[in-house]
Parts: structure tokens; sequence; C-alpha cells
């Protein structure tokens, strides 16, 4: 597979793959806010994380085709770092939206949606699923 080829194939599957942990995430996020009474600020970082854990197997056993990392268990730590900064990335985008533009909080997600996964996505690729 070609250079470019190769990373847009993986970029749609994890558009695909991002899509199916974004619902996770949603789900959960909108649930503990709306049925649980729990405030949107505690609620983002638990969905975050459901749906970290779901793009994670998601990309080692399906998005991308190569690994750099030859130990597991690195690999998903800077994973999981790559996600935290996404995580930041997340609550800053959803508080601003929600406490300065006065958004309401799904929408407000929403909109983190699409910035964090073009950080998560190209940080990932590079530093983790690209050949040495």
């Amino acid at each position: 597979m070609s250079g470019w080829r190769g990373a847009a194939d993986e970029g749609v599957r994890y558009l695909a793959a991002s899509a199916l942990a974004l619902a996770l995430d949603f789900g959960c996020y909108s649930g503990l806010i709306r049925l649980a009474g729990v405030d949107y600020l505690v609620a983002a970082p638990i969905g975050f994380l459901l749906g970290l854990a779901a793009i994670y197997l998601l990309s080692v056993g399906w998005v991308f085709r190569h690994r750099r990392l030859a130990s597991a268990r690195a690999e998903f730590v800077v994973f999981a770092g790559i996600g935290l900064a996404g995580l930041a990335l997340n609550q800053l985008v959803v508080w601003t939206g929600v406490a300065l533009l006065g958004l309401a909080p799904e929408l407000a997600k929403l909109l983190s949606a699409g910035t964090v996964f073009g950080f998560n996505f190209g940080s990932r690729k590079l530093l983790l699923f690209t050949r040495y």
C-alpha cells in the first residue's frame, strides 16, 4: 500500500472506529448527566475513558497496519498518554462551549469530538503506528 493511500485507508478505518468509540463515550456521558444527575465535568472523563478503551482495541486490531513499539504495555502507555492529552483538550472544549458560549453540554461535546479526533489520529499515527 502506498504511503498516502495507506494513511487514507487507516484514516477511514480510524474514523469508523472513532464513531463507535464516540457513541460509547457520548452515550455514557449523556446517560450519566440526564439519567443519573452527574455533573457534566465529571461525566465527560468517564465517558471519554470508556471510548479510550474501545478505540485502543479497535486501533490495534483493525485500524493500523504497522506498530512502532514491540511492547504492548509501552504502546498502551503512550496510546493512553495521547488519550489523556486528548481528554484535557476535550475538557477545555466542553467547558468553553458550556461555560463561555452557553451551549448545551451535548452540543459542546460534539464540537470537541472533531478537534480531539484530529489530535488523537495524528498523534497516534505519527508516534505509534508507522514503520520505523
